[in-house]
């Protein structure tokens, strides 16, 4: 099942109050940005988040999910209705999550 534009919509409003989120569509699907580094995607429209130690330490209540069969697991966002928590989980999550490649010429 692919997610819809309007799931995108409500979390990209949900975010709205950080600077410089970003997404790329991908077989059905979104990859997520903050400035520049994914921090996870919507997937089946459900936020999912990438595993760094702050979400986990942050979030109320930790679930692991797949994103798709043969993915790693990523965290469930488990409180999407609340604009603060959720801008301040991808905000402490940033320092941790991987730099964008390089890309080769």
């Amino acid at each position: 099942m692919a997610s819809s534009k309007e799931y995108l919509g409500f979390i990209l409003e949900q975010l709205s109050n950080l600077e410089e989120i970003t997404y790329r569509a991908m077989m059905g699907e979104f990859i997520l940005y903050y400035r520049g580094r994914i921090f996870g995607g919507i997937y089946d429209d459900r936020l999912l988040l990438k595993p760094v130690r702050s979400a986990i330490e942050n979030l109320a209540d930790v679930k692991y999910e797949l994103p798709y069969e043969g993915a790693k697991e990523m965290l469930l966002a488990d409180n999407v209705d609340d604009k603060e928590y959720l801008c301040s989980l991808v905000r402490i999550m940033y320092d941790e999550l991987p730099a964008p490649k390089s890309k080769k010429k």
